[in-house]
């Protein structure tokens, strides 16, 4: 079975939420809906923010015990995740929430008109990834599996083989390869999709129009929509993890720091803020 590898920040559509070594979690940006609302969180391992492509936004953590907590824009229940149990790792999508479960199989909540979160038949999932209007699994053998909107061919993944990685944008998917080569299907208008020559990736994240890779020795890479600068990543050095949003970009540094580029309208890239910000009580 593939490694999955817990999140330890994530980037919403206009927020970041960052998930400390004690296991509390801060959030900054657009609270309109009470997405960063976390600061009393305990024990959690991994974290996942709604993004989007309109607005509206939510923030999910998963607890040690294996039950989920949720924050933010409920419209279509996405935040109805209280009686989860058993999880191990979860993805926020717009509108949605995922959660897989430690036997393989996977729950969503949240809006299903375009069969998003039909996935009650997927097993052997060690992965899975949340879009604005799709979701993947990744199994167990490397394969891929997708539900969900596909009018730009973002589910057309079927074919994938060998994934240790995956990560649903707007209208795309992205998925990394054992090789470190990454593959990426949908959506191709701001060139999100133009990875193929990407090589020695170790880890892989989608925005709502970019895509961001991780190389093994702390530099990254960014294809796709660059307006507000998301993509202006090159000089970063020493990251161990990267999430993407809408119009921002977040690396985690190996020292426990957090570097952003990209937006900031919202206080979503206010990084210094969110790390001296203190938790409220329980």
């Amino acid at each position: 079975m593939h490694t999955v590898s817990l999140p330890a920040i994530a980037a919403g559509y206009r927020h970041s939420v960052l998930l400390l070594p004690d296991r509390t979690v801060r959030a900054c940006g657009e609270n309109t809906y009470g997405q960063c609302e976390v600061g009393s969180w305990r024990n959690i391992v991994a974290v996942a923010a709604g993004n989007a492509h309109i607005g509206n936004s939510h923030t999910v953590g998963l607890q040690a015990d294996g039950t989920v907590m949720a924050a933010g824009w409920n419209k279509h229940d996405q935040c109805n995740v209280s009686g989860w149990c058993d999880i191990v790792a979860v993805a926020a999508g717009w509108r949605r929430t995922v959660g897989l479960k430690a036997d393989g199989t996977v729950l969503a909540a949240g809006r299903n008109n375009e069969g998003q979160c039909e996935v009650s038949g997927w097993q052997d999932i060690v992965a899975v990834t949340a879009g604005d209007w799709h979701t993947a699994g990744l199994r167990a053998d490397g394969t891929v599996v997708a539900t969900g909107n596909n009018r730009h061919g973002q589910l057309k993944v079927g074919e994938w083989q060998e994934m240790t990685m995956l990560a649903a944008g707007y209208l795309h998917t992205a998925g990394l390869r054992a090789d470190g080569t990454v593959a990426a299907a949908g959506l191709n208008k701001r060139g999100q999709c133009e990875v193929g020559g990407w090589r020695g990736i170790t880890a892989v994240a989608a925005g709502s129009h970019h895509t961001v890779g991780l190389h093994p020795d702390g530099t990254v890479t960014a294809a796709g929509w660059n307006e507000y600068g998301q993509c202006e990543v090159s000089s970063w050095q020493h990251i161990v993890a990267v999430s993407a949003g809408c119009t921002h970009t977040l690396g985690l540094k190996a020292d426990g720091t957090v570097v952003a580029a990209g937006s900031n309208a919202y206080g979503q890239s206010d990084t210094a803020a969110m790390l001296h910000s203190q938790p409220t009580s329980s």
